[in-house]
């Protein structure tokens, strides 16, 4: 396999570790969470937050542990067949079922990027020129313009109304994250079919 490859691997592999090892605590944080909203609501006025912030935080521990599930191969699967075959036509059936997988990650990054765009008030049918105009905007005339050109921000219908733009954008981050470890499984299946271990 090319030396690139090699380090693409190992450069995902290495990010997506580092960042599901940190999400993996995220579950204290919802325990802790869901633990205040039963305290406040038995003995003093209930948190107005608590709900919404418990759901932010399994969203993040959700999307931002994928990637590395992957990763470990603790991801569902179902055994039927799969578990009786050989490592390389384990390989082979990996290496052509990651396309539908990549597919569907692919259009649920365009579907976050565009709800992302639309929390930064943006309404048009091309979120990713919308983010390359503020990216334009940031590096040519500074942070002030930038804030400029983002419409109404999008908040929650409920009574604590949080923005919605920081949840999307990890939604993005963590799908982003799980198509670059699929594309680093997709190289990893293709050495094994080659008899390679990578």
């Amino acid at each position: 396999m090319p030396r690139f490859i090699l380090r693409y691997i190992r450069a995902i592999e290495a990010l997506n570790r580092f960042i599901g090892r940190i999400a993996m605590y995220l579950i204290f944080v919802l325990v802790g969470v869901l633990l205040w909203s039963s305290i406040s609501k038995t003995f003093f006025v209930p948190s107005m937050w608590t709900l919404e912030t418990a759901q932010f935080v399994m969203v993040a521990y959700y999307v931002l542990g994928g990637p590395y599930s992957i990763q470990m191969g603790s991801n569902v699967r179902m055994d039927l067949f799969y578990g009786g075959w050989s490592l390389k036509t384990k390989a082979w059936m990996d290496a052509f079922t990651v396309f539908f997988l990549m597919f569907y990650l692919g259009v649920l990054l365009y579907g976050a990027v565009s709800s992302t765009a639309y929390s930064l008030g943006y309404f048009g049918m091309e979120p990713f020129d919308f983010f390359w105009g503020l990216l334009k905007t940031l590096l040519t005339e500074g942070p002030g313009a930038t804030g400029e050109k983002l419409g109404y921000l999008e908040r929650s219908s409920t009574a604590w109304r949080p923005h919605l733009w920081p949840i999307k954008t990890i939604l993005c981050t963590g799908v982003l994250l799980m198509l670059l470890q699929c594309l680093a499984e997709l190289f990893r299946d293709i050495g094994r079919i080659r008899g390679v271990e990578l």
